[in-house]
């Protein structure tokens, strides 16, 4: 392994030391302002929490234009459900396994974690040259773009952003999707139980998960989905109550896991458990080669003791009916762009708490209108159910500009580089340049990336030799500027 990739990756380790989920980028902040405090950087934080180091210009760069290397502070935490890891004050391990870099049943933290590793690296490394740098960490992506959505006018002077972001090395990403969220919520009859009800665990595991930007076309399973259709399954043939429902863990992961607990008369144990069963062998049928280690189980749960009250078999069955209605996964792809999704949409979150259904969905969509289209059509299905929706966490399309001077440099760089063309393309998937593009007027972005496997999921895993390579490119492309100015 290279030197400087074993430094990026130090850098890195240290990153992952310090706890940073979403909305919780105060101790990161902190230890980035520290470390940029020490190499004698300026830094500027805005009302957010956003940071831009500046770094000055090496000799013969005075003259170069700006350039914003940018990545987020925040990750998405995840774990595996037998993880005892604390998202809170337990550092994410750095395990190399072969060629790639992964974490201990969590979330890796790559996405984004190592845009900001690889930002230090040339800022610290004496030997690039490179032009006057702005170095931009924002808060809060992960959980809808908010810490670039607080930017304000003025806190960049760069019109050239280099975003990191992207998770396939050797393309450059030049376009990406605008989404939303629509939030459903419904209120629940609950009813008191017969003391002679049996009480059970109904468990969805062994999922792939992932980015539901992303890995959407790869047609993975979701758990809400499976514990709708198994429910309903089960539903269709015995008066089960609905006490509690638990699925899915964040707007932009495929939902791995979810759980209901539903009562049932006594007697029916092993009835449920070969509808399960049946249902189980349908569905590995249907998923075949993609969910190979889906289970789906059925087991005893805590007494009446433990509840006393539960949905009615009506109510229950219009929650099921409303979770089995419900769209999920892709809506339709480009037409102009093979296998670009155009239009998608998660069901990310399900929950009962108290005597409230709470639904949360993620759509994503390169046109306005066919997002807008089906907003309109969860928000229909929801009514259908007499559930209440809201929409919230909206964000632009990054329609791509095929004439950038940046992209035609960023080619000539990779060629030269490596001997071969990069890929140009959008993808499903937000990413911050739309929010940055819309409020700096005349931003050249592009976004790239080295190899992440299964990102926003305790798969995720780092594929080291492209991270080399990401590092080879961006030298060389800092470097380019000496020839231009």
């Amino acid at each position: 392994m290279e030197e400087k990739v074993k430094a990026i990756l130090d850098y890195f380790e240290q990153i992952n030391a310090i706890p940073r989920c979403s909305k919780n980028e105060e101790q990161i902040g902190l230890w980035l302002k520290q470390w940029a405090a020490a190499k004698q950087l300026a830094v500027n934080e805005d009302a957010a929490g956003n940071l831009l180091v500046t770094v000055p210009p090496t000799p013969g760069y005075e003259n170069a234009p700006v350039i914003v290397i940018q990545g987020h502070m925040d990750m998405v935490c995840e774990k595996s459900p037998d993880s005892t890891h604390d998202f809170s004050r337990d550092p994410i391990k750095n395990i190399i396994d072969g060629d790639w870099l992964r974490a201990d049943n969590t979330t890796l933290g790559a996405d984004n974690g190592i845009a900001i590793a690889l930002a230090m690296a040339v800022a610290g490394d004496a030997g690039i040259a490179h032009p006057p740098l702005e170095l931009l960490f924002t808060v809060d992506e992960e959980t809808g773009l908010n810490g670039a959505k607080e930017l304000e006018a003025g806190f960049i002077k760069g019109r050239v952003l280099l975003n990191v972001d992207s998770e396939t090395e050797g393309v450059f990403t030049v376009g990406c999707a605008g989404g939303r969220h629509t939030h459903i919520s419904r209120k629940l009859a609950l009813t008191d139980l017969a003391e002679e009800s049996q009480f059970f665990n109904l468990n969805i595991s062994g999922l792939h998960g992932g980015h539901s930007g992303i890995d959407i076309i790869k047609q993975r399973a979701s758990a809400n989905k499976i514990l709708a259709r198994t429910l309903h399954r089960l539903a269709a043939v015995y008066d089960i109550q609905l006490v509690s429902i638990k699925g899915g863990t964040a707007h932009n992961a495929i939902a791995r896991d979810a759980v209901a607990v539903f009562a049932c008369t006594a007697g029916k144990s092993d009835d449920l458990a070969g509808v399960v069963s049946e249902t189980q062998r349908t569905i590995l049928t249907d998923y075949d080669t993609i969910e190979k280690n889906l289970a789906i189980n059925l087991s005893a749960a805590e007494s009446a003791a433990q509840h006393k009250t539960a949905l009615s078999a009506a109510e229950t069955r219009a929650v099921i009916n409303l979770l089995l209605a419900l769209p999920h996964g892709v809506m339709g792809l480009s037409a102009a762009i093979t296998d670009l999704v155009e239009t998608s949409n998660n069901l990310a979150t399900v929950e009962i708490k108290g005597d409230s259904l709470q639904i949360l969905t993620s759509q994503r969509s390169l046109t306005g209108s066919r997002l807008d289209e089906i907003s309109a059509t969860i928000g229909a299905t929801a009514a259908l159910a007499d559930a209440d929706t809201r929409c919230d966490s909206e964000y632009p399309p990054w329609t791509p500009n095929m004439q950038s001077a940046l992209l035609e440099l960023c080619q000539k760089v990779y060629n030269q580089v490596f001997d071969q063309q990069a890929k140009v393309k959008s993808v499903h998937a937000g990413l911050e340049c739309a929010i940055i593009g819309d409020k700096y007027e005349g931003m050249d972005m592009i976004s790239f990336g080295p190899d992440l496997r299964d990102p926003h999921s305790p798969n995720e895993g780092l594929y080291i030799p492209s991270l080399e390579k990401i590092w080879q490119f961006m030298v060389a492309l800092l470097e380019s500027y000496g020839s231009k100015y």
